[in-house]
């Protein structure tokens, strides 16, 4: 049996305009049940899902979250997702690719893109209060995708409609942050998470990355605990289970190849390790999630 999470990819048929693409969750819930929505799956595309009724669940990277009236939920490429529907649940699914994202970049403070697409610093789904009017600039922007008339200024709005959103989201999103204002710790901890995601294969030790941003162990662990509530070490063992648990359900990679990429020299060791961290071993936490 194939026990791999599939990959939903964004291709040019999917998309009505290029890049982008809204649908309301009453089509998602019709569409063919062969897509899996309702099963988990990883997606290469950025997705924002806006709840407007209905209570339900979500699933982001392997844990699942409370869904309500004017819940949205957010995710990046790469991430492990699944829907949970109940009859109730209405609202609507904003998917963009990585290449609309950069055409919009010269509108969407620098800030703002690198604090929402950092998983690390934020829940992935939270409420959107609302006096913020999101709903309403959501429903426009999918009635402005979605007209069967559209004129030479129909692409114009619907970029400007996702740029309000953007960053009305953000805005949102921010003043909810629990990580501190002061730029320099924040840039430190971007640079540590740059480095963890390139150098984890090479080391689990909170001191081989003090090091490598010139600070003491002392100072990453403080910066660490501030910005997401714990520890260096912590971070650094969530951020490499989490990376396991990417490769072991969407592969039939062996445990042995699994603990080599993920800087293990034994097997065993792995094993233990994502048992610590998880209380599954690897086939156990493959098994869950393929049945």
């Amino acid at each position: 049996m194939n026990t791999d999470i599939p990959l939903i990819e964004c291709t040019s048929n999917r998309f009505k305009k290029d890049g982008i693409k809204i649908l309301s969750i009453d089509d998602l819930k019709n569409r063919d049940k062969s897509e899996r929505y309702e099963r988990p799956h990883r997606l290469d595309f950025y997705m924002f899902v806006f709840y407007t009724e209905g209570k339900s669940k979500h699933l982001v990277d392997f844990n699942w979250h409370d869904i309500n009236r004017n819940t949205l939920v957010y995710l990046t490429p790469g991430q492990i997702n699944a829907f949970s529907f109940d009859n109730e649940s209405k609202g609507f699914v904003i998917i963009f690719t990585k290449d609309y994202l950069k055409k919009q970049l010269s509108r969407i403070p620098k800030d703002a893109m690198i604090c929402l697409f950092t998983p690390h610093l934020f829940r992935s789904a939270f409420y959107i209060p609302e006096k913020s009017n999101t709903e309403s600039y959501i429903q426009l922007l999918f009635n402005e995708y979605n007209t069967d008339e559209p004129d030479t200024n129909n692409d114009h709005i619907v970029d400007s409609l996702y740029v309000i959103i953007f960053s009305k989201i953000e805005q949102l999103k921010t003043l909810n942050a629990l990580y501190p204002k002061e730029t320099d710790k924040l840039d430190t901890f971007l640079e540590f998470l740059h480095i963890l995601e390139t150098d984890f294969s090479k080391s689990r030790n909170a001191d081989y990355y003090a090091k490598k941003l010139n600070i003491t162990y002392q100072q990453l662990n403080l910066i660490c605990k501030e910005i997401v509530n714990s520890s260096a070490k912590q971070f650094i063992d969530v951020f490499i289970i989490t990376e396991a648990k990417r490769k072991l359900v969407n592969s039939n990679i062996k445990s042995s190849e699994l603990a080599f990429s993920m800087g293990f020299e034994e097997s065993t060791n792995f094993i233990k390790y994502f048992k610590k961290n998880t209380r599954l071993t690897p086939n156990q936490f493959k098994k869950r999630y393929s049945e």
